[in-house]
Protein backbone atom coordinates (compact mmCIF):
# COMPACT_ATOMS: atom_id res chain seq x y z
CA UNK A 1 0.00 0.00 0.00
CA UNK A 2 2.64 2.12 0.84
CA UNK A 3 4.55 1.64 -2.49
CA UNK A 4 1.43 1.98 -4.00
CA UNK A 5 0.90 5.90 -2.44
CA UNK A 6 4.30 6.87 -3.14
CA UNK A 7 4.08 5.88 -6.49
CA UNK A 8 0.76 7.84 -6.71
CA UNK A 9 2.01 10.70 -4.69
CA UNK A 10 5.02 10.64 -7.55
CA UNK A 11 2.65 10.95 -10.20
CA UNK A 12 0.86 13.77 -8.86
CA UNK A 13 4.23 15.50 -8.32
CA UNK A 14 5.38 14.95 -11.66
CA UNK A 15 1.95 16.64 -13.15
CA UNK A 16 2.28 19.58 -11.39
CA UNK A 17 5.88 20.18 -12.24
CA UNK A 18 4.84 19.23 -16.42
CA UNK A 19 1.57 21.87 -15.69
CA UNK A 20 4.13 24.54 -13.66
CA UNK A 21 6.63 23.88 -17.07
CA UNK A 22 3.75 24.44 -19.70
CA UNK A 23 2.60 27.74 -18.50
CA UNK A 24 3.32 30.51 -20.62
CA UNK A 25 4.88 34.26 -19.62
CA UNK A 26 4.55 36.34 -22.00
CA UNK A 27 7.03 39.58 -22.22
CA UNK A 28 5.20 42.87 -22.51
CA UNK A 29 6.37 46.80 -23.16
CA UNK A 30 4.67 49.41 -23.07
CA UNK A 31 4.34 53.27 -22.00
CA UNK A 32 2.08 55.59 -20.38
CA UNK A 33 2.70 58.77 -19.57
CA UNK A 34 1.38 58.94 -15.55
CA UNK A 35 3.77 56.38 -14.14
CA UNK A 36 1.50 55.83 -10.99
CA UNK A 37 -0.92 54.37 -14.01
CA UNK A 38 -0.32 50.91 -13.89
CA UNK A 39 -1.42 47.87 -15.99
CA UNK A 40 -1.36 45.95 -12.66
CA UNK A 41 -5.39 45.19 -12.57
CA UNK A 42 -5.82 44.48 -16.05
CA UNK A 43 -3.41 42.07 -15.36
CA UNK A 44 -4.44 40.19 -12.34
CA UNK A 45 -7.76 39.99 -14.17
CA UNK A 46 -6.05 38.61 -17.01
CA UNK A 47 -4.27 35.69 -14.83
CA UNK A 48 -6.85 34.91 -13.39
CA UNK A 49 -9.22 33.94 -16.70
CA UNK A 50 -6.20 32.42 -18.20
CA UNK A 51 -4.41 30.64 -15.09
CA UNK A 52 -2.10 28.91 -17.50
CA UNK A 53 -0.68 32.43 -18.97
CA UNK A 54 1.85 34.74 -16.85
CA UNK A 55 1.99 38.67 -18.19
CA UNK A 56 5.37 40.08 -17.62
CA UNK A 57 4.73 43.96 -18.50
CA UNK A 58 6.81 46.87 -18.30
CA UNK A 59 6.47 50.45 -18.57
CA UNK A 60 9.16 52.08 -20.56
CA UNK A 61 9.87 55.79 -20.76
CA UNK A 62 8.76 57.32 -23.82
CA UNK A 63 11.65 59.29 -24.61
CA UNK A 64 13.60 55.58 -25.33
CA UNK A 65 10.87 53.52 -25.95
CA UNK A 66 11.69 52.88 -29.73
CA UNK A 67 15.51 53.36 -29.27
CA UNK A 68 15.21 50.38 -26.59
CA UNK A 69 12.53 48.52 -28.89
CA UNK A 70 14.75 47.85 -32.28
CA UNK A 71 17.61 47.81 -29.92
CA UNK A 72 16.20 44.59 -28.17
CA UNK A 73 14.84 43.16 -31.22
CA UNK A 74 18.52 43.61 -33.22
CA UNK A 75 20.15 42.18 -29.86
CA UNK A 76 17.97 38.88 -29.79
CA UNK A 77 15.99 39.93 -26.32
CA UNK A 78 12.88 41.72 -27.27
CA UNK A 79 9.49 41.38 -25.88
CA UNK A 80 6.98 39.23 -26.97
CA UNK A 81 4.61 42.40 -27.85
CA UNK A 82 4.45 45.60 -27.18
CA UNK A 83 2.41 49.00 -27.61
CA UNK A 84 3.41 50.66 -31.44
CA UNK A 85 2.46 53.28 -33.31
CA UNK A 86 1.75 54.26 -37.21
CA UNK A 87 5.11 55.54 -37.38
CA UNK A 88 7.17 52.60 -36.77
CA UNK A 89 5.56 50.07 -38.98
CA UNK A 90 7.57 50.46 -41.90
CA UNK A 91 10.36 50.18 -40.13
CA UNK A 92 9.62 46.91 -37.87
CA UNK A 93 7.86 45.37 -41.32
CA UNK A 94 11.41 45.95 -43.23
CA UNK A 95 12.81 44.38 -40.31
CA UNK A 96 10.75 41.53 -40.40
CA UNK A 97 9.84 41.72 -36.82
CA UNK A 98 6.59 41.32 -36.78
CA UNK A 99 3.64 38.26 -36.54
CA UNK A 100 0.94 38.52 -39.38
CA UNK A 101 -2.17 38.59 -37.08
CA UNK A 102 -5.04 37.97 -39.95
CA UNK A 103 -5.86 34.99 -39.23
CA UNK A 104 -6.04 35.61 -35.27
CA UNK A 105 -8.17 38.58 -35.97
CA UNK A 106 -10.42 36.62 -38.40
CA UNK A 107 -11.32 33.55 -35.80
CA UNK A 108 -11.48 36.32 -32.88
CA UNK A 109 -15.13 36.81 -31.21
CA UNK A 110 -14.58 40.88 -30.84
CA UNK A 111 -13.54 41.69 -34.18
CA UNK A 112 -16.68 43.27 -34.77
CA UNK A 113 -16.92 45.21 -32.15
CA UNK A 114 -14.09 47.31 -33.18
CA UNK A 115 -14.32 50.83 -34.75
CA UNK A 116 -14.04 49.96 -38.43
CA UNK A 117 -11.50 53.09 -39.17
CA UNK A 118 -8.92 52.10 -36.33
CA UNK A 119 -8.63 48.95 -38.17
CA UNK A 120 -8.11 50.14 -41.56
CA UNK A 121 -5.83 52.64 -40.38
CA UNK A 122 -3.57 50.47 -38.40
CA UNK A 123 -3.12 48.26 -41.42
CA UNK A 124 -0.57 50.93 -43.02
CA UNK A 125 -1.60 49.80 -46.67
CA UNK A 126 0.56 46.84 -46.02
CA UNK A 127 -0.22 43.29 -47.36
CA UNK A 128 -1.23 42.21 -43.94
CA UNK A 129 -2.81 42.86 -40.73
CA UNK A 130 0.36 43.27 -38.30
CA UNK A 131 -1.53 46.01 -35.40
CA UNK A 132 -4.35 45.25 -33.33
CA UNK A 133 -6.12 49.15 -32.51
CA UNK A 134 -5.96 49.57 -28.28
CA UNK A 135 -6.76 53.44 -28.86
CA UNK A 136 -7.05 56.07 -30.72
CA UNK A 137 -7.40 59.92 -30.87
CA UNK A 138 -8.41 62.08 -33.88
CA UNK A 139 -7.73 65.78 -34.21
CA UNK A 140 -10.71 68.09 -34.16
CA UNK A 141 -11.38 71.71 -33.25
CA UNK A 142 -11.44 73.66 -30.57
CA UNK A 143 -13.25 76.89 -30.00
CA UNK A 144 -14.22 79.19 -27.11
CA UNK A 145 -17.94 79.21 -26.67
CA UNK A 146 -18.30 82.73 -25.06
CA UNK A 147 -15.98 84.40 -27.94
CA UNK A 148 -17.64 83.01 -30.86
CA UNK A 149 -21.15 83.77 -28.43
CA UNK A 150 -20.27 87.47 -27.83
CA UNK A 151 -19.25 87.86 -31.76
CA UNK A 152 -22.76 86.37 -32.72
CA UNK A 153 -20.83 83.68 -34.68
CA UNK A 154 -21.25 79.59 -35.03
CA UNK A 155 -18.34 77.06 -35.43
CA UNK A 156 -17.29 77.07 -38.68
CA UNK A 157 -17.76 74.07 -40.87
CA UNK A 158 -16.23 75.57 -43.81
CA UNK A 159 -12.66 76.71 -44.74
CA UNK A 160 -14.14 80.38 -45.87
CA UNK A 161 -15.68 79.89 -42.52
CA UNK A 162 -13.03 79.44 -40.53
CA UNK A 163 -11.01 82.19 -42.03
CA UNK A 164 -13.93 84.78 -41.73
CA UNK A 165 -14.02 83.74 -37.97
CA UNK A 166 -10.13 84.09 -37.72
CA UNK A 167 -10.90 87.74 -38.90
CA UNK A 168 -13.73 88.55 -36.67
CA UNK A 169 -12.81 86.96 -33.82
CA UNK A 170 -9.30 88.65 -33.82
CA UNK A 171 -9.55 91.80 -31.73
CA UNK A 172 -8.36 94.86 -29.70
CA UNK A 173 -10.69 94.39 -26.82
CA UNK A 174 -9.13 97.55 -24.94
CA UNK A 175 -8.48 99.69 -27.66
CA UNK A 176 -5.00 100.39 -27.22
CA UNK A 177 -4.07 99.62 -30.20
CA UNK A 178 -2.63 95.79 -29.74
CA UNK A 179 -4.55 92.51 -30.29
CA UNK A 180 -5.42 91.31 -26.83
CA UNK A 181 -7.49 87.88 -28.77
CA UNK A 182 -6.15 86.16 -31.91
CA UNK A 183 -8.65 84.37 -33.96
CA UNK A 184 -6.10 81.32 -33.82
CA UNK A 185 -3.71 79.69 -32.38
CA UNK A 186 -1.42 77.60 -34.76
CA UNK A 187 0.95 75.22 -33.76
CA UNK A 188 4.20 76.31 -36.24
CA UNK A 189 6.48 74.10 -33.94
CA UNK A 190 7.20 70.12 -34.19
CA UNK A 191 3.70 68.45 -34.16
CA UNK A 192 2.14 71.36 -36.26
CA UNK A 193 1.40 69.44 -39.26
CA UNK A 194 -1.79 68.28 -37.80
CA UNK A 195 -2.79 71.89 -38.54
CA UNK A 196 -1.52 72.33 -41.70
CA UNK A 197 -2.80 69.47 -43.29
CA UNK A 198 -6.47 69.65 -42.42
CA UNK A 199 -6.56 73.22 -44.29
CA UNK A 200 -4.02 71.90 -47.22
CA UNK A 201 -4.56 68.05 -48.15
CA UNK A 202 -8.65 68.48 -49.43
CA UNK A 203 -7.69 70.91 -51.74
CA UNK A 204 -6.32 67.61 -53.88
CA UNK A 205 -2.84 67.59 -51.95
CA UNK A 206 -0.87 64.12 -51.71
CA UNK A 207 2.45 63.20 -50.42
CA UNK A 208 4.03 62.77 -54.27
CA UNK A 209 5.42 63.85 -56.89
CA UNK A 210 3.30 66.65 -57.74
CA UNK A 211 0.89 66.01 -55.16
CA UNK A 212 1.79 69.02 -53.22
CA UNK A 213 2.36 71.81 -55.94
CA UNK A 214 -0.93 71.82 -57.54
CA UNK A 215 -2.44 75.53 -57.89
CA UNK A 216 -5.03 74.42 -55.20
CA UNK A 217 -3.18 72.90 -52.99
CA UNK A 218 -0.63 76.24 -53.14
CA UNK A 219 -3.44 78.57 -52.99
CA UNK A 220 -4.95 76.62 -49.80
CA UNK A 221 -0.97 77.18 -48.18
CA UNK A 222 -1.08 80.46 -49.05
CA UNK A 223 -4.42 81.06 -46.87
CA UNK A 224 -2.32 80.03 -43.60
CA UNK A 225 0.57 82.26 -44.35
CA UNK A 226 -1.86 85.18 -45.21
CA UNK A 227 -3.59 84.94 -41.96
CA UNK A 228 -0.37 85.02 -39.95
CA UNK A 229 0.83 87.67 -41.67
CA UNK A 230 -2.33 89.82 -41.15
CA UNK A 231 -2.09 89.25 -37.56
CA UNK A 232 -4.79 86.67 -37.12
CA UNK A 233 -2.33 84.24 -34.98
CA UNK A 234 0.05 85.18 -32.38
CA UNK A 235 3.52 86.45 -33.60
CA UNK A 236 4.82 83.26 -31.70
CA UNK A 237 2.99 80.62 -33.82
CA UNK A 238 6.08 80.33 -36.22
CA UNK A 239 7.61 78.19 -33.74
CA UNK A 240 4.61 77.47 -30.93
CA UNK A 241 4.19 73.87 -30.09
CA UNK A 242 1.96 72.34 -27.82
CA UNK A 243 2.24 73.94 -24.35
CA UNK A 244 2.10 77.03 -26.17
CA UNK A 245 -1.20 76.81 -28.41
CA UNK A 246 -2.80 74.96 -25.30
CA UNK A 247 -1.36 77.47 -22.54
CA UNK A 248 -2.51 80.96 -24.84
CA UNK A 249 -5.82 79.33 -25.61
CA UNK A 250 -6.52 78.60 -21.37
CA UNK A 251 -5.31 82.24 -20.90
CA UNK A 252 -8.18 83.49 -23.32
CA UNK A 253 -5.36 85.12 -26.14
CA UNK A 254 -6.55 82.91 -28.48
CA UNK A 255 -10.36 82.12 -29.90
CA UNK A 256 -9.85 78.76 -32.09
CA UNK A 257 -7.23 75.69 -31.86
CA UNK A 258 -6.60 72.62 -33.32
CA UNK A 259 -5.65 69.53 -31.16
CA UNK A 260 -7.29 66.19 -29.66
CA UNK A 261 -9.26 64.85 -26.59
CA UNK A 262 -5.87 64.55 -24.84
CA UNK A 263 -6.16 68.15 -23.62
CA UNK A 264 -9.90 67.92 -23.12
CA UNK A 265 -9.94 67.64 -19.26
CA UNK A 266 -7.29 69.85 -18.79
CA UNK A 267 -9.10 72.81 -20.49
CA UNK A 268 -11.98 72.11 -18.71
CA UNK A 269 -10.51 72.68 -15.45
CA UNK A 270 -9.87 76.68 -16.22
CA UNK A 271 -12.57 77.35 -18.63
CA UNK A 272 -15.78 75.34 -18.07
CA UNK A 273 -18.69 75.71 -20.35
CA UNK A 274 -16.39 78.13 -21.69
CA UNK A 275 -15.20 75.74 -24.73
CA UNK A 276 -16.19 73.06 -26.87
CA UNK A 277 -15.20 71.44 -29.88
CA UNK A 278 -16.26 70.41 -33.19
CA UNK A 279 -15.21 68.19 -36.19
CA UNK A 280 -12.65 70.21 -38.53
CA UNK A 281 -14.24 72.39 -41.00
CA UNK A 282 -14.28 71.00 -44.58
CA UNK A 283 -12.10 72.60 -47.50
CA UNK A 284 -13.10 72.16 -51.28
CA UNK A 285 -16.43 70.07 -49.68
CA UNK A 286 -13.90 67.71 -48.01
CA UNK A 287 -12.15 67.31 -44.56
CA UNK A 288 -9.10 65.70 -43.69
CA UNK A 289 -9.18 64.78 -40.02
CA UNK A 290 -5.25 63.61 -38.61
CA UNK A 291 -6.07 60.39 -36.45
CA UNK A 292 -3.20 58.43 -34.06
CA UNK A 293 -3.57 54.91 -33.66
CA UNK A 294 -1.90 53.17 -31.10
CA UNK A 295 -1.46 49.35 -31.28
CA UNK A 296 -0.48 46.18 -30.02
CA UNK A 297 1.80 43.81 -32.23
CA UNK A 298 3.09 40.66 -31.70
CA UNK A 299 7.07 39.92 -32.44
CA UNK A 300 7.83 37.28 -34.69
CA UNK A 301 9.98 35.92 -31.77
CA UNK A 302 7.43 35.11 -29.24
CA UNK A 303 8.03 32.48 -27.76
CA UNK A 304 4.02 31.75 -27.40
CA UNK A 305 2.20 33.36 -29.96
CA UNK A 306 -1.28 31.48 -28.76
CA UNK A 307 -0.43 33.00 -25.38
CA UNK A 308 0.75 36.50 -26.90
CA UNK A 309 -2.56 36.48 -28.54
CA UNK A 310 -4.26 36.28 -25.91
CA UNK A 311 -3.47 39.03 -23.99
CA UNK A 312 -3.35 41.68 -26.78
CA UNK A 313 -6.93 40.51 -27.64
CA UNK A 314 -8.07 40.89 -23.96
CA UNK A 315 -6.39 44.36 -23.96
CA UNK A 316 -8.54 45.49 -26.97
CA UNK A 317 -12.08 44.09 -25.82
CA UNK A 318 -15.00 45.12 -24.07
CA UNK A 319 -14.71 46.41 -20.44
CA UNK A 320 -10.83 45.91 -20.72
CA UNK A 321 -10.03 48.39 -23.39
CA UNK A 322 -11.67 51.03 -21.51
CA UNK A 323 -9.95 50.41 -18.30
CA UNK A 324 -6.82 50.40 -20.45
CA UNK A 325 -7.66 54.29 -21.97
CA UNK A 326 -8.63 55.27 -18.71
CA UNK A 327 -5.44 55.11 -17.65
CA UNK A 328 -4.04 56.98 -20.81
CA UNK A 329 -6.31 59.38 -21.45
CA UNK A 330 -6.97 58.38 -24.96
CA UNK A 331 -10.28 56.76 -26.19
CA UNK A 332 -11.14 53.37 -26.64
CA UNK A 333 -12.07 51.03 -30.13
CA UNK A 334 -14.29 49.62 -28.84
CA UNK A 335 -17.87 50.06 -30.13
CA UNK A 336 -19.38 49.10 -26.63
CA UNK A 337 -16.96 50.77 -24.66
CA UNK A 338 -17.42 53.92 -26.73
CA UNK A 339 -21.34 54.04 -26.00
CA UNK A 340 -20.57 54.13 -22.24
CA UNK A 341 -17.70 56.25 -22.16
CA UNK A 342 -17.65 59.05 -19.64
CA UNK A 343 -13.79 60.06 -18.94
CA UNK A 344 -14.16 62.66 -20.88
CA UNK A 345 -17.21 65.61 -21.55
CA UNK A 346 -19.59 63.92 -24.08
CA UNK A 347 -19.13 67.28 -26.36
CA UNK A 348 -15.60 65.92 -26.50
CA UNK A 349 -16.55 62.54 -27.78
CA UNK A 350 -18.91 63.25 -29.81
CA UNK A 351 -16.63 65.98 -32.07
CA UNK A 352 -13.99 62.98 -32.12
CA UNK A 353 -16.79 60.26 -32.99
CA UNK A 354 -18.09 62.80 -35.79
CA UNK A 355 -14.30 63.41 -36.98
CA UNK A 356 -13.88 59.23 -37.90
CA UNK A 357 -15.07 58.69 -41.12
CA UNK A 358 -12.75 61.45 -42.11
CA UNK A 359 -9.82 60.40 -40.13
CA UNK A 360 -6.29 60.52 -42.24
CA UNK A 361 -3.09 59.48 -41.22
CA UNK A 362 0.43 60.32 -42.90
CA UNK A 363 1.88 57.91 -45.34
CA UNK A 364 3.68 54.90 -43.40
CA UNK A 365 7.15 55.60 -44.82
CA UNK A 366 10.58 55.81 -43.27
CA UNK A 367 10.78 60.05 -44.28
CA UNK A 368 7.71 60.12 -41.80
CA UNK A 369 9.82 61.01 -38.71
CA UNK A 370 12.15 63.77 -40.30
CA UNK A 371 8.70 65.41 -42.48
CA UNK A 372 7.08 65.45 -38.66
CA UNK A 373 10.22 66.87 -36.87
CA UNK A 374 12.30 68.74 -39.11
CA UNK A 375 11.19 69.27 -43.01
CA UNK A 376 7.27 70.40 -42.37
CA UNK A 377 8.42 72.51 -39.01
CA UNK A 378 11.85 74.82 -40.37
CA UNK A 379 10.32 75.07 -44.11
CA UNK A 380 6.50 76.60 -42.26
CA UNK A 381 8.52 78.60 -40.13
CA UNK A 382 10.26 79.72 -43.41
CA UNK A 383 6.87 80.51 -45.40
CA UNK A 384 5.71 82.12 -42.79
CA UNK A 385 8.68 84.61 -42.02
CA UNK A 386 8.69 85.49 -45.65
CA UNK A 387 12.22 83.57 -46.34
CA UNK A 388 10.67 81.33 -48.64
CA UNK A 389 7.69 80.57 -50.93
CA UNK A 390 4.65 78.07 -50.12
CA UNK A 391 6.01 76.47 -53.65
CA UNK A 392 9.17 76.14 -51.68
CA UNK A 393 7.91 74.49 -49.06
CA UNK A 394 5.71 72.40 -50.66
CA UNK A 395 8.26 71.42 -53.43
CA UNK A 396 10.72 70.41 -50.48
CA UNK A 397 8.16 68.01 -48.70
CA UNK A 398 7.24 66.22 -51.85
CA UNK A 399 10.80 65.75 -52.79
CA UNK A 400 11.24 64.07 -48.68
CA UNK A 401 8.67 61.47 -49.74
CA UNK A 402 9.90 61.21 -53.28
CA UNK A 403 12.75 61.86 -54.24
CA UNK A 404 14.23 61.93 -57.52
Amino acid sequence: MKRVMSSLTLAASLCLSATASQAATVHYWYHLDNADNTMSDLITKFEKANPGIKIDAENIPWNSYYDNLYTSLVGGNAPDAAMVKSFALPRLHEMEALEPLDDYINKWSGKGDLLENTVDIARGGMDKQYYLPVQYIVSYLYYRTDYFEKAGLTPPKTCDEFYADIKKLTQDTNGDGKTDIYGFGFRGGVGGQDMWAPLVMPAGGEFSKGGLTKPAVLQASQRIVDAYKAGEFPPSATTDGFKDIIGAFKAGKTAMTIHHIGSANDLVAVLGDKVSAVPLPACNEKRWAPIAVESNAIFATAADKEATWKWIAFLSSHENNAQFNRATGQLPVTKSDTKTWKTHPQRFIDATVNSLPDAHDYPNTPQLSDFINTVWPVNMQQAMLGQITVEQMNRKIESLFSPQ
